[in-house]
């Protein structure tokens, strides 16, 4: 089996359509032409790093709003789950549930040993395509986390 491919800058981004809050589902093509993309995706609802990664991305919402852009949360738990975790942490973000595990199959992010995502975000501009990426480092600690400053530097170069 080989491994994974993470789409890289300037490819089209992997379109899906997840359940997000209440069970509605959201299409990443749905926003073409309209909004730049930042996808997280995390390991796991209310885990402590994945709780600090989310409350920081929480605080630079209205920088992400400012420079057209909608921010989704994306983990395997169920849509339940993460609609909880939302509320637990006060997001005023969608989290999607991939519980079938295909976008982050599609995006590469997939760590088919634990059955969850790499810890990585993706900005993907108006045009559908991938304008910035990091793979943070799936060590447990807040140091792993992408970095919210790298995806709103990448919305600045548009």
């Amino acid at each position: 089996m080989s491994d994974p491919v993470i789409p890289d800058v300037a490819q089209e981004a992997p379109d899906f359509s997840l359940k997000g809050p209440g069970g509605a589902p959201i299409t990443l093509s749905e926003f073409r032409g309209k909004k730049n993309v930042l996808l997280v995706f995390f390991p796991l609802a209310f885990s402590p790093v994945c709780s600090h990664q989310l409350s920081e991305l929480q605080a630079a919402l209205p920088r992400f709003e400012a420079a057209d852009t909608e921010v989704f949360g994306i983990s395997v738990d169920s849509h339940y789950a993460n609609s909880a975790f939302a509320r637990t942490l006060g997001l005023q973000f969608p989290l999607l549930s991939d519980f079938n595990r295909e976008a982050s199959a599609a995006y590469g992010v997939l760590i088919p040993a634990v059955g969850f995502s790499a810890r990585v975000s993706f900005l993907v501009d108006k045009r559908g395509r991938i304008a910035w990426r990091e793979v943070g480092e799936y060590t447990g600690v807040v140091d792993g986390i992408p970095s919210v400053e790298g995806a709103l530097a990448a919305l600045g170069r548009d």
